[in-house]
């Protein structure tokens, strides 16, 4: 194919960037570069190269000019949501506070065709919103996964690293890609960097590919770019290591006095070559670090984001924080301050995945920042146009998917799994 075709189905491709379940309608990012464009698959259509809408006007890095505070500040939110189902709590989320993400846990996923009702329930509903949604999950394999129960799961992450077999880990990650696709997912909190050097951890465990930073890298790093093949991002998490840690921070906050020497040699191994490898997003842990920072968690640390993770390792990407529902922050302090206290320490995402009114109070909270001038509007900026980056070069869109088969997902679980059991 000639040079000038391919540019010109490229541009022409871009003006589908955020699609509503119905029609095409333009892009708030047409002015930022293509990177690919993934092959269709029998339940994603693929972008039409035949649109002719016209884009929309942007500033700052592709951010679009008229995106209000409250569109930009709800696309720093990922929310979690209840039941099987769009209630109305779900839809004011979208449609008033315009988060630009939502997270599903097992209790909303009944059976196959009821998830697949709800993501595209979800994704019509955004469709007055300037950007499509993220949709994502916890689906690392093992005892951590969302997807229907009508699919074969996916071994843990300990089984895997224990396999000799990176190239499974890999087939895994695309696997992984295919079926969140399939559903109309388009995000995988996942995979798991920690490396388990506690065995007394109480939510690490098996969830890690190995005791050594070198087995966590062998086995990690390509099950992220498998994932990053099929055009589902993959949020590597939970830095800067939530392996040494003997309390679950689902609970309580856990205290670990590991210095940056220690971290160096062994937790920052992995996330280090991950973020040399093209990590696009990383999760920040609930953890406190005395040693590093004795007044606040990672998920509220500029030493440990800006510093560390931004400064130190180089990483370009998205930063987001684990849930801040977790009893670490619930239970310890006031979730819109942490929120605050996230954004200006270095956080482009905070998670919220339980309870929307949470979710509201902490959007509401932000805006309150941001009018009286504590958080300047050129972080929100800088954060929105991260998100509108990583949004553009996943070709996100909101266009409805048709309920997958079960019995051939479970062919490809069968294909790619065949290796581990001989």
């Amino acid at each position: 194919m000639k040079p000038l075709l391919i540019l010109f189905i490229l541009l022409l491709s871009g003006c589908q960037f955020h699609q509503g379940a119905q029609v095409a309608r333009p892009t708030p990012t047409s002015s930022l570069p293509v990177s690919s464009v993934p092959s269709a698959t029998p339940n994603m259509e693929a972008p039409s190269p035949t649109s002719t809408a016209t884009p929309k006007p942007t500033d700052m890095q592709g951010v679009p000019a008229s995106m209000t505070l409250d569109e930009k500040l709800g696309q720093m939110v990922i929310a979690g949501i209840d039941g099987f189902t769009l209630n109305e709590q779900a839809r004011e989320l979208i449609t008033t506070y315009h988060v630009g993400g939502i997270i599903l846990y097992k209790p909303n996923v009944k059976d196959t065709k009821q998830l697949v009702d709800l993501v595209n329930e979800l994704k019509l509903s955004n469709n007055g919103n300037p950007l499509p949604l993220w949709l994502g999950v916890d689906e690392e394999g093992g005892r951590v996964t969302r997807l229907p129960d009508e699919i074969t799961k996916t071994p843990s992450s300990q089984i895997i690293g224990k396999t000799g077999k990176p190239a499974i880990a890999h087939d895994i990650g695309q696997l992984l890609g295919k079926e969140l696709l399939a559903y109309g997912l388009n995000m995988d909190f996942a995979p798991d960097l920690d490396v388990n050097s506690n065995p007394k951890n109480p939510v690490i465990g098996d969830r890690s590919f190995g005791a050594n930073a070198t087995t966590v890298s062998t086995y990690g790093i390509p099950m992220m770019k498998g994932l990053q093949e099929m055009k589902v991002v993959p949020v590597v998490k939970h830095f800067p290591g939530h392996g040494d840690t003997s309390v679950d921070s689902h609970v309580g906050l856990p205290v670990v006095q590991n210095d940056l020497a220690r971290l160096r040699k062994l937790e920052l191994v992995p996330f280090a070559e991950a973020i040399r490898q093209q990590a696009d997003a990383i999760m920040v842990a609930h953890i406190l670090l005395p040693k590093i920072d004795s007044a606040n968690p990672a998920s509220m640390s500029k030493k440990i984001m800006t510093d560390l993770l931004r400064q130190e390792l180089g990483f370009q990407g998205l930063i987001m924080t684990d849930d801040m529902t977790m009893g670490a922050i619930a239970e310890n302090y006031n979730m819109s301050e942490a929120a605050q206290k996230s954004v200006l320490a270095g956080s482009n995402v905070v998670m919220v995945g339980h309870d929307p009114e949470k979710a509201m109070a902490v959007l509401k909270s932000l805006k309150a920042a941001v009018q009286a001038g504590t958080i300047p509007m050129a972080t929100i900026d800088q954060s929105v146009a991260e998100v509108v980056r990583l949004k553009r070069k996943y070709l996100l869109q909101d266009r409805p998917v048709v309920a997958p088969d079960p019995k051939s997902l479970d062919l490809e679980v069968a294909r790619v799994l065949a290796p581990i059991k001989k």
